[in-house]
């Protein structure tokens, strides 16, 4: 090869090059414009934004951006991230974007219609902003869309019913002052949004162009640039949202997190952070990047078509019962394959690992705490009843649901989680969910529960606060003891043992008329017709002092009355109604001994 044809083919080689590295630039750079400009149009007082570099080719490498093997942008994640502006139209521009997360910011102005290019969409969340306007007709044309929220803003005009607008439900534009009714055509877009509309497609036009000449040159060019170029790609890159200051906790307001984020927090879900298992899952102690401990419970069952949106509305409702005496849910991660609920880590566990798994170090739990429990968890779950709308039942109330902060006040545990694990079924489910002693006997047989089963489930709780024993349990098997903790107790008290059944731990400081109110107040709530238990309003009302005197006394006589004109038909109340074979007085519960 002489030395002109070998300056020629190096000068093409070089050329080849040059136009592969600026393609990748062009291509690359195209996502790190569009993200740039979203970046002008905020502010961002908190420097979230402060690695969106534009100086970088590839916007891969940024926090808070997800890309896919080919770098190309699938999620931008910046919610809670007190950001306020508007948002871009150049958002458009990133073709395979999957996530867009904005929710719990400040931002105004109205949404693009170019959002309505992001084919790939499945998830857009703008809830809790200040966004006006009316919502871009454009975005029903986003097939993929499984997760869509702009509840609580300010838009303005018709909900739009075409395409992919029919899958959602209210919930998505609650909070607004919309009308449901069809939408007219959109508004022209102001002249400085038709200009930037305009950027775009020159933009589109080079990229384009771009690709047309890259390939031309790929295939004319030695092998050797190819493989050059391959070389020299850039490594994957996947950053996931890193832990973010933990949000004053507002109703409805709940932080979404990572599963990353979960991951790290719990030693990657490791065995030895395990605090507990259930039905419903496995709950392990965490600890996020800014120190705090958390609860990740991690449930089991399998995710189904379209169960995102009712799991994340399921999420939401849960949210807004915040009271002293329930466990406040702090936010959640939801993936393709994953649903993890996060909460504050209870110092003191459970009741039932403080009364039957405490190790000797740790000192009982003392009466005036056990009264403090039955009256805390019987105002939880009064509110769960009387306060929420749509009201909470919780299906599985017991000890070990029944969690104790630092200072041991109770707090309801798992409510709502009986309803959002039955989010799929379509039908009236007939499962029963519940742990075996404290299911009412009509929940068991029909399938239908009320708030009548948690009071059920309630004084079965208030037996094991008393008698520090299990709700069923087999080993009092061999004492010829009867498995159930409620016929045990019945049992008890029809041979006047009273003093058997208070916990041993507790050696004998009690005081005794609290503890037979503590029980009058548990055979009201076990009552085999749930018309006949009280409500748990009526239940905190008894605890704190008012009306169980009147209640228990009204209970006797019908009981007595039943007893002695319709006895087959109630065969299990003897155990506390004198008959003819006892010595025992209807009122010798509430007497003294």
């Amino acid at each position: 090869m002489d030395q002109s044809t070998t300056w020629v083919f190096c000068s093409f080689f070089l050329s080849s090059i040059l136009v592969l590295v600026q393609f990748s630039r062009v291509s690359a750079n195209a996502e790190g414009d569009a993200l740039n400009a979203l970046k002008s149009n905020l502010a961002d007082p908190n420097n979230v934004l402060q690695s969106w570099d534009p100086t970088l080719v590839n916007p891969c490498t940024w926090f808070h951006v997800t890309c896919n093997n080919e770098n190309s942008v699938t999620r931008v994640d910046l919610g809670n991230a007190n950001l306020s502006g508007t948002l871009s139209p150049q958002l458009g521009l990133l073709p395979n974007l999957q996530y867009l997360e904005l929710y719990s910011n400040n931002i105004a102005g109205r949404i693009p219609s170019e959002l309505g290019s992001l084919t790939s969409l499945v998830s857009l969340d703008l809830y809790l902003n200040r966004l006006i306007g009316p919502i871009p007709d454009t975005l029903g044309n986003l097939q993929k869309l499984r997760f869509f929220d702009l509840s609580t803003n300010h838009l303005t005009g018709r909900i739009p019913v075409n395409g992919s607008f029919q899958l959602f439900t209210p919930i998505s534009f609650a909070n607004n002052n919309l009308e449901e009714l069809p939408v007219s055509p959109p508004p022209p877009l102001p002249p400085s949004s038709q200009s930037s509309f305009r950027v775009a497609n020159s933009a589109t036009g080079a990229i384009a162009g771009g690709v047309a000449a890259g390939a031309a040159l790929l295939f004319a060019g030695p092998a050797i640039a190819l493989a050059w170029f391959r070389r020299r790609k850039p490594e994957d890159h996947f950053f996931d949202v890193p832990a973010e200051e933990d949000p004053e906790v507002h109703l409805g307001q709940l932080k979404r997190f990572s599963l990353r984020e979960l991951q790290v927090a719990s030693d990657d879900f490791s065995n030895k952070n395990i605090l507990g298992k259930g039905g419903f899952g496995k709950v392990y102690k965490g600890r996020l990047a800014d120190g705090s401990l958390v609860a990740v419970k991690r449930l089991k069952e399998e995710r189904t078509q379209g169960g995102e949106l009712q799991f994340q509305t399921e999420v939401e409702m849960i949210s807004m019962a915040v009271h002293r005496n329930l466990l406040r849910l702090r936010g959640f991660c939801m993936t393709p394959t994953e649903r993890l609920l996060v909460y504050p880590y209870m110092a003191n566990g459970s009741v039932a690992s403080c009364l039957r798994e405490r190790p000797e170090t740790q000192s009982p739990l003392d009466w005036p705490k056990r009264k403090r429990i039955a009256l805390g968890s019987a105002r939880g779950l009064a509110y769960l009843h009387d306060h929420c709308d749509p009201k909470i039942i919780h299906r599985d109330v017991k000890a070990a649901n029944i969690l104790l902060d630092e200072d041991f006040e109770a707090v309801v545990g798992d409510f709502g989680l009986a309803k959002l694990m039955d989010y799929k079924d379509t039908h009236v489910t007939t499962a029963v969910r519940g742990t075996i002693g404290h299911i009412a006997p009509e929940y068991l047989s029909t399938g239908k529960s009320s708030e009548k089963t948690d009071v059920f489930g309630y004084g079965v709780m208030l037996l094991e606060l008393i008698t520090g024993q299990r709700a069923f349990d087999l080993a009092r098997l061999a004492n010829d003891d009867d498995v159930m903790l409620l016929d045990w107790v019945r049992g008890l008290l029809k041979e006047k043992k009273l003093e058997t059944l208070v916990d041993a731990d507790l050696q004998g400081n009690y005081v005794d008329n609290e503890v037979e109110q503590l029980i009058q107040v548990a055979l009201l709530c076990t009552q085999s017709s749930p018309l006949e238990r009280p409500k748990m309003s009526e239940v905190v009302r008894m605890l704190e002092g008012d009306g169980l005197a009147e209640r228990w006394e009204e209970w006797q006589k019908e009981e007595m009355f039943r007893q002695e004109f319709n006895h087959m038909r109630h065969p299990n109340t003897d155990w506390i109604i004198n008959d003819s074979t006892s010595n025992i007085r209807a009122d010798e519960l509430s007497g003294p001994r």
